[in-house]
């Protein structure tokens, strides 16, 4: 029998773990997180992704798809396809759906929330034992959605040879056994491999006089806060800021700080949160917060709660802002964002690498879908098909959503097409593959929540009241102090969980 109240309690935290793929585009002090977590979604803040307008007016040509095709006949399957997207990225997807239809003559259902409803509504199908035959899960969920019952093992239909040319780290986090996950049958195909990068306004540099980030040499942060000072200003002279040198939301941005620090959430086996105390963890966090009430380099709490700071990035009111890869997009519509604009390497701390979080969500099916040959078919046109990852790279459309999930088309003709403008880009795309290969100055790393069995810790320490620290009424150390009992509570829950899936 399905867990379902178990597994209502996960899809909650499903959006925290989308940082990749999935939009989010508000801000995380502002809204709540773009997915609820899903922020990864989160109040969301980065641009993982919210869903509302943002690149509506992107359209995709029928020219766009003209090579795409499936083989097969599916003229008996009738799917439902449920996932959150931004505007611009539903039209892409639609568009591939249509050619799906028109080459196998299935029928397919296409429904598309917004990443801070995603949670709810899944729940509800869960609830209704009526789940859509393909929806998102992230890796943090994979385990639990498996124990639950939910999910197809795709071994069967997807051939190994399919996935051999994806990232490594996008297969192995799909991967589970029944005890641990990385390892065993294969549950989702990726929908991408994000990373969240650090942008900046070339326009603002410009204006203000100021050399642009080198992307071979991170900032520091004491070079970080420099800059952002000089960005800060009263442009109107009303005697009020009304640009600052960047918005950062936590839910999005305090891992890159965090991590780059030395400092961490967990111990090594995941069963004790050590946040209280630990000085690399409690530095950062307390840099992080001078940001605002400090140094005054960003929007103030209340003013980020009127509008957000992805709203401000649009609006050219911000220096430096978190840019997903699903954003690009949206970010080089003149009509969405008419500054011209690079990408860089977030601050690093004392490790002396710039660090950001890496992230992915998968294309699941369901294990009580009708049509599991048709819903493995449509999955793989969008995660492995090359026609199609020409597509939602913005090869064919000239609005890429993402990263290409195979290694050998992302490391060729994807940056071919950078390099020769057939892929409008922003300047230093290099940044992001550094993130996802790794060098001696970054790496990109999937938090901590992907390691536990539900992310309801991370719950816990977003919603203990860290807006205080923020604020400069509460310390980051007496933050941590207040908040760990809670989270170590919500952590030994999910151990417990985990153990009781495993029969222990």
């Amino acid at each position: 029998m399905k867990k379902k109240i178990v597994s209502l309690l996960l899809a909650a935290t499903l959006s925290l773990s989308m940082l990749a793929g999935c939009g989010s585009s508000e801000d995380a002090s502002a809204d709540t997180a773009e997915t609820a977590e899903t922020d990864t979604s989160e109040a969301a803040e980065s641009g993982e992704e919210t869903t509302e307008s943002i690149g509506a007016q992107i359209t995709v040509d029928e020219s766009a798809t003209e090579n795409v095709g499936v083989e097969g006949d599916y003229s008996d399957a009738d799917l439902t396809v449920f996932i959150f997207a931004q505007d611009h990225e539903k039209a892409v997807y639609q568009s591939l759906i249509d050619k799906f239809m028109e080459s196998t003559n299935a029928n397919v259902t296409f429904e598309v929330t917004t990443s801070d409803e995603y949670a709810q509504k899944l729940m509800a199908y869960k609830a209704a034992d009526d789940m859509p035959d393909i929806f998102y899960v992230g890796p943090e969920a994979v385990a639990s959605n498996v124990d639950d019952g939910y999910l197809l093992p795709l071994d069967e239909y997807v051939p190994e040879e399919t996935v051999s040319d994806l990232w490594p780290a996008i297969t192995t986090a799909y991967r589970y056994d029944g005890k641990e996950a990385g390892a065993g049958s294969l549950y989702c195909l990726p929908k991408d491999l994000s990373t969240f990068a650090f942008a900046y306004n070339k326009t603002l540099f410009d204006e203000a006089g100021l050399e642009y980030p080198d992307p071979e040499n991170p900032y520091t942060w004491e070079e970080f806060v420099d800059v952002c000072k000089k960005l800060t200003m009263d442009k109107d002279g009303d005697g009020e800021i009304d640009q600052w040198g960047c918005a950062n939301a936590l839910q999005w941005a305090l891992d890159a700080f965090i991590y780059t620090n030395g400092g961490h959430f967990l111990n090594e086996d995941q069963t004790l949160v050590v946040i209280d105390g630990q000085q690399e963890f409690i530095d950062a966090f307390q840099y992080f917060a001078d940001l605002t009430c400090k140094y005054n380099v960003t929007p103030t709490v209340e003013q980020d709660t009127a509008l957000g700071g992805y709203q401000r990035w649009l609006d050219g009111q911000i220096g430096f802002y978190a840019c997903g890869t699903w954003d690009v997009g949206a970010f080089m519509d003149k009509n969405t964002f008419p500054y011209e604009w690079g990408l860089c390497g977030w601050p690093v701390g004392k490790t002396g690498v710039s660090m950001t979080r890496n992230g992915s969500v998968g294309f699941a099916v369901s294990a009580d879908t009708e049509y599991p040959e048709a819903a493995a078919a449509l999955i793989t046109l969008f995660s492995t098909d090359l026609e199609g990852q020409r597509v939602l790279s913005g090869e064919t459309t000239g609005a890429s959503l993402q990263i290409p999930n195979t290694m050998s088309y992302a490391k060729g003709d994807f940056k071919d097409r950078i390099a020769d403008g057939t892929i409008p880009y922003g300047d230093n795309v290099e940044v992001i593959f550094n993130y996802i290969e790794g060098t001696d100055k970054y790496e990109g790393i999937f938090v901590e929540t992907n390691y536990t069995y539900n992310s309801d810790w991370w719950t816990a320490f977003l919603s203990g009241g860290y807006e205080y620290v923020l604020t400069g009424e509460k310390t980051a150390a007496e933050y941590c102090a207040e908040v760990q009992p809670a989270m170590q509570e919500a952590l030994d829950n999910a151990n417990a969980l985990k153990a009781e899936a495993n029969g222990q």
